[in-house]
């Protein structure tokens, strides 16, 4: 049996008395569709900071396929595959759309050092960086100053630029957030055309989003694992509907995803 793309295994962390990270093990296959969902307070940011390195846990390993990384930096860890979101959503307004894109894939190709090669004799680059932006579907608006694309195109813009580090694991932290509801869909779109032997993890709260982006769903309350399971029985577990969703937040996901 092949490693998993990520596994977590007894991590903890506090600040101070707070106990924020309490025991949590999860596990991402290759190619895994996975929604980390919870109250707020449950520990979300927290278990995504230590995936991602921004936060040192306390005790618990974490490995990336196979190898452990616990205490690697998040330089190192992105180096290796594993890249959040928030990580990469400085983005550069003044430049481009395809100068964004550009800029992420000549790091990962470690040509971003190469300042006296002009950036249009690196064809192979710009090639990757147009078909980033055709799966994402940003090519059309590819010479437009990212200062004047609407906003959920701006966060397909944030996953174009994590897909061009060539992530083997991809932590999404609330990728719908913050976007009208007639585009979501647009996102969703672009998310389902990632390749597949990508490992995603998507911190969500919107359930519409959970319900048609993940196979598998983790609820975390009080920094603990309460549930692991497919998304339909996750919501009707009378536990989960207890603590998390709610009559109303059932209903909502019973009901299907929103009208893109």
């Amino acid at each position: 049996m092949s490693e998993p793309a990520l596994e977590a295994r007894g991590l903890h962390k506090s600040f101070g008395a707070l106990k924020v990270t309490d025991d949590v093990a999860l596990r991402l296959n290759a190619g895994a569709r996975t929604a980390l969902i919870g109250p707020n307070g449950a520990g979300k940011t927290t278990l995504v900071g230590l995936f991602s390195g921004t936060i040192r846990p306390d005790a618990g390993r974490i490995a990336l396929q196979g190898r452990d990384i616990t205490r690697d930096a998040l330089a190192s860890r992105v180096k290796q595959g594993l890249v959040r979101t928030f990580q990469v959503s400085s983005l550069f307004v003044n430049l481009t759309v395809l100068e964004n894109i550009f800029l992420a894939v000549s790091e990962s190709a470690s040509a971003s050092r190469d300042l006296w090669r002009p950036a249009g004799r690196r064809l192979d680059l710009i090639a990757r960086a147009e078909g980033i932006m055709e799966r994402l579907r940003l090519a059309d608006i590819r010479h437009r100053r990212v200062s004047e694309v609407p906003y959920g195109a701006q966060r397909l813009l944030e996953i174009a630029i994590a897909l061009a580090l060539e992530p083997k694991v991809l932590l999404l932290d609330e990728p719908a957030a913050g976007i009208p509801a007639d585009e979501v869909g647009v996102l969703l779109d672009a998310v389902a055309s990632l390749p597949p032997e990508i490992a995603i993890l998507m911190i969500e709260h919107d359930m519409h989003v959970v319900r048609r982006f993940a196979t598998e769903v983790y609820v975390l309350v009080h920094g603990r694992v309460l549930t692991v399971g497919p998304p339909a029985e996750v919501m009707a577990s009378p536990e989960v509907h207890e603590v998390y969703l709610g009559t109303s937040g059932q209903s909502r996901f019973a009901g299907g995803a929103r009208d893109a």
